[in-house]
C-alpha cells in the first residue's frame, strides 16, 4: 500500500512525457488527458481514506531508511492537499478543452499541465526539504512555460516579472537549505525537526525561520511581496489562470504551515508573531486593491492576495481552533477562487472583454451564469451557510479567543470589503442595462459551465456539511500541531 503514495507524482510525469509524443493529436492529447485527471482524483481520495484509517503512510524510495534516502510521506494535511489539487486539475482541465485554442494545445499545454500537477503533488507529498526544492522548481518551470503560452505582448511582459521573482525565490530556497543542513546536518523534514527541538529554536535558527518565510511568502502571494501577482495572473487564459489562482499560491502556504508546525515551533512569541502581523498587512492591502480595480480578473487576482492572509492568520494565531480555521479555509478558498476565474472565462466569451464598466445585463442573457456566479461570490465573502463563513468563523472565533483583537477586527473588516468588491461584479457585469450585442447575448456557455458546476455544489456542500469537514479539520490540525506524530512515523522511533 505505501508504495501508491507515490502515483500522484508519477502518473502525471508519466502520462506528460507520453502525451508529448502525440502534440500534433489533439483528440488523442484529450481522451488521454481527461482518464488521467480522472483516474488521479479517484486515486488521491483512496489514498486520502487509507490515511485518515490507517494513520500517517510513509514510503521510503529504493528502500533506503530514513533520514538517509528520501521518503514521501502522507499525512492527513498532505492528502487532503492533493485531493484539492486533483479536483482543480479535472475541472480546469475539462474547461480548457473547449477554451484553449489549437495553437496553444500543439505548444504543448497538456504535458506541461500534468508536469504542473506532479510538481505540486510532490511538494505536498515529499519529506525532504531539497526535494520540496526540486518539486517547486518542477510546478515553477512547468507554469513559466503556462504563463506565456500564447505570446501576446502583455502576456510577456508580465510574466517576465512572475519568473524574476520565482528565480530570485528559489535562490534564497537554496542558501536556506545550506543553512539548515549546517546546522543541523540533515535534510530530512522530520529529522530536522527533532534537532531544532534538541539544539533550541534561538539565534542563527530564527534567522534560517525567517529566511524560509520569506521564500514562502514571495511564492504564496504575501505582503510585501505580492506586486507580482495580479498582473502575471490576468494574462493568462481563464483556465490556466482558475489553475494558478487555486493552487500555485496554495503550496507556498502549505511550505510555511508544514514549516512552522513542525520544524520553527518553539518560539512562536517571535516567529508567529511576525506570520500574524504580516497576515493582517496582506489581508488589508490585498482588498484595497481589490476595491481599487474595474477589472473582473484583476478584482479575483487581488483576492487571493487578501484570502491568503486568513490562512497564515490561523497559522499565526496558532491554536488548534484557528488552525483548523486556515485548513477548512483552504480548501474553501482553492474551490471557490477556481469557480470565480472559470466564471470570468465564461464572461469573457460572452462579452469579449473583462472591463466591467463595458459589461452588463447578463443576468437576463445568462441567468445561471449570473446566479452559479452569486453563490461562489457570496461564498467568498464569507456570508452563511456557505463555506466561506463556517471557514473563516474559526479562525475569527479564534483571534478573539486568543487575545489578536486587531487582527480579528481586520479579518472582519476584509471580509465586508471583499463583499463590496463581489457585489460590484455582480452589479456591473450581471445586473442593469444590457450593454453585449443581441449576437452576444445568443453565444451558450452551457458546456463551459458544466466543469464549474461541481465547483459551485462543493462550496454549498462544505457549507452545508460544516460540522463533518470542521471535525475532519480539527483532526487534521491536532495531527500537524503535534510535531512529534509525524517524526516518529517517519524516523520510526
Amino acid at each position: 500500500m505505501n508504495n501508491l503514495i507515490i502515483l500522484p507524482i508519477l502518473i502525471p510525469f508519466i502520462i506528460g512525457t507520453i502525451l508529448i509524443l502525440f502534440a500534433k493529436h489533439h483528440t488523442i492529447q484529450r481522451v488521454i488527458s481527461g482518464i488521467t485527471a480522472i483516474g488521479m482524483l479517484i486515486l488521491s481520495i483512496y489514498i486520502a481514506v487509507f490515511v485518515y484509517q490507517n494513520g500517517i503512510t510513509v514510503l521510503e524510495l529504493g528502500n533506503w531508511q530514513a533520514p538517509f534516502g528520501i521518503v514521501l510521506v502522507a499525512d492527513m494535511f498532505a492528502t487532503m492537499m492533493v485531493i484539492l489539487c486533483s479536483i482543480v486539475g479535472v475541472v480546469c482541465l475539462f474547461f480548457a478543452f473547449q477554451t484553449i485554442s489549437s495553437e496553444r494545445e500543439k505548444f504543448f499545454f497538456y504535458p506541461f499541465y500534468f508536469f504542473l500537477l506532479a510538481g505540486v503533488n510532490g511538494a505536498f507529498l515529499t519529506g525532504d526539504l531539497f526535494n520540496l526544492f526540486v518539486f517547486f522548481e518542477v510546478m515553477l518551470i512547468s507554469s513559466y512555460v503556462l504563463i506565456v503560452m500564447g505570446g501576446t505582448k502583455y502576456q510577456l511582459r508580465e510574466s517576465f516579472k512572475y519568473v524574476a521573482i520565482n528565480v530570485f525565490a528559489s535562490i534564497l530556497f537554496i542558501v536556506g537549505v545550506a543553512y539548515i543542513y549546517a546546522v543541523t546536518g540533515t535534510l530530512n523534514l522530520a529529522q530536522i525537526a527533532e534537532r531544532v527541538a534538541e539544539i533550541e529554536q534561538t539565534g542563527v535558527l530564527n534567522v534560517i525561520a525567517v529566511l524560509f518565510f520569506v521564500v514562502f511568502a514571495m511564492k504564496g502571494g504575501l505582503f510585501p511581496l505580492y506586486f507580482w501577482l495580479p498582473r502575471s495572473y490576468y494574462g493568462p487564459p481563464a483556465a490556466i489562470a482558475a489553475l494558478f489562482g487555486g493552487l500555485l499560491t496554495k503550496v507556498g502556504i502549505y511550505a510555511i504551515i508544514r514549516s512552522f508546525t513542525l520544524i520553527f515551533t518553539h518560539d512562536p512569541g517571535f516567529t508567529h508573531y511576525l506570520i500574524v502581523t504580516i497576515a493582517g498587512f496582506t489581508m488589508i492591502f490585498g482588498v484595497l486593491g481589490a476595491v481599487s480595480q474595474f477589472d473582473f480578473k484583476r478584482i479575483l487576482s487581488y483576492h487571493i492576495i487578501s484570502q491568503v492572509g486568513y490562512m497564515v492568520m490561523g497559522l499565526g494565531i496558532y491554536s488548534t481552533l484557528a488552525v483548523a480555521g486556515a485548513i477548512y479555509y483552504i480548501a474553501h478558498h482553492i474551490i471557490v477562487k477556481s469557480a470565480l476565474f472559470l466564471f470570468a472565462g465564461a464572461t469573457q466569451k460572452i462579452t469579449g472583454t473583462t472591463d466591467l464598466k463595458k459589461m452588463g445585463g447578463l443576468l437576463k442573457t445568462h441567468p445561471y451564469l449570473a446566479w452559479m456566479f452569486f453563490i461562489s461570490a457570496i461564498s467568498l465573502a464569507g456570508i452563511p451557510p456557505l463555506s466561506g463563513f463556517f471557514s473563516k468563523f474559526p479562525i475569527i472565533l479564534a483571534g478573539f479567543e486568543e487575545g489578536n483583537y486587531v487582527i480579528a477586527a481586520v479579518a472582519l473588516a476584509v471580509g465586508l470589503l471583499t463583499l463590496f468588491s463581489m457585489m460590484k461584479i455582480f452589479i456591473y457585469a450581471f445586473w442593469g442595462e444590457q450593454k453585449h450585442t443581441e449576437e452576444q447575448a445568443n453565444i451558450k456557455v452551457g458546456k463551459l459551465l458544466l466543469p464549474i458546476v461541481p465547483l459551485v455544489a462543493l462550496t454549498i456542500v462544505l457549507g452545508f456539511a460544516a460540522e463533518p469537514i470542521f471535525v475532519y479539520s480539527l483532526q487534521v490540525a491536532e495531527q500537524i500541531l503535534d510535531p512529534s506524530i509525524y517524526i516518529e512515523s517517519v524516523l520510526k522511533e
